[in-house]
């Protein structure tokens, strides 16, 4: 059976999750906040507290910033609110970003601010795929993006958390050109990609055989756990 195909990864979380019911939410490692953005857009009684790392993105979603979304310079290991103050928590290509040693106390902490019963939604790429091998050869995140999944099933193991359910799909991703790849995925500012002329060029050799007239086409592997608070 092929995977599913998801197009907008707005439609699929609101597939899982009742929205309406969790109108308090909050997203960790928010980048640019684009999926909570849509979600306010689709649901006027929802507010979102979207929280950020690096310090160049987080001063451009200052500039954004909303009544109904706030934005804080904080990690998932340390969220600065009480106790069961949020219904739902959105970790969106996140987790794996989380230091290796911080990533059970940044479950606890999510644990912590959610309500009881409160729902974690855990957006992950797989490491698989032809564009994961373009990205390879200069951001090989093969041992975080284990030991995300590996920080997931230990929050199930630690009886804390029950999993509503787990979802495999892949996602489009579309470059018009490899100067768009080279603006999205290496000139980025939360990784610092210092590449030499040998490693650009043997990134754009790889990628250079996807391109054909409409751009380069590739379908990201992704993995969805989504957990309830006990």
């Amino acid at each position: 059976m092929s995977p599913l195909l998801i197009q907008d990864e707005v439609d699929f979380l609101q597939s899982l999750v009742d929205v309406e019911q969790h109108p308090k939410i909050i997203e960790l490692g928010c980048g640019a906040a684009d999926l909570s953005r849509k979600l306010l857009a689709r649901y006027p009684g929802s507010q979102v507290t979207a929280l950020e790392v690096d310090q160049r993105q987080h001063a451009k979603n200052l500039l954004q910033a909303t009544e109904r979304l706030r934005f804080v310079q904080a990690g998932a290991q340390a969220v600065p609110f009480p106790a069961e103050h949020f219904d739902l928590a959105l970790m969106l290509k996140s987790l794996h970003h989380v230091p290796l040693d911080l990533l059970g106390p940044a479950l606890e902490e999510v644990h912590r601010v959610l309500r009881p019963h409160g729902l974690l939604y855990v957006s992950e790429p797989v490491f698989a795929g032809p564009l994961n091998e373009v990205m390879r050869l200069f951001h090989d995140e093969e041992k975080v993006r284990a030991a995300a999944l590996e920080a997931v099933r230990a929050a199930l193991a630690s009886g804390r958390w029950e999993q509503v359910s787990e979802t495999f799909f892949d996602m489009p991703v579309h470059y018009r050109d490899f100067a768009e790849f080279e603006q999205r995925m290496i000139a980025v500012t939360y990784a610092e990609h210092r590449l030499d002329d040998a490693v650009l060029q043997a990134v754009r050799a790889r990628f250079e055989p996807h391109m054909t007239a409409s751009g380069a086409r590739f379908q990201r592997p992704m993995r969805v756990n989504l957990l309830r608070k006990r």
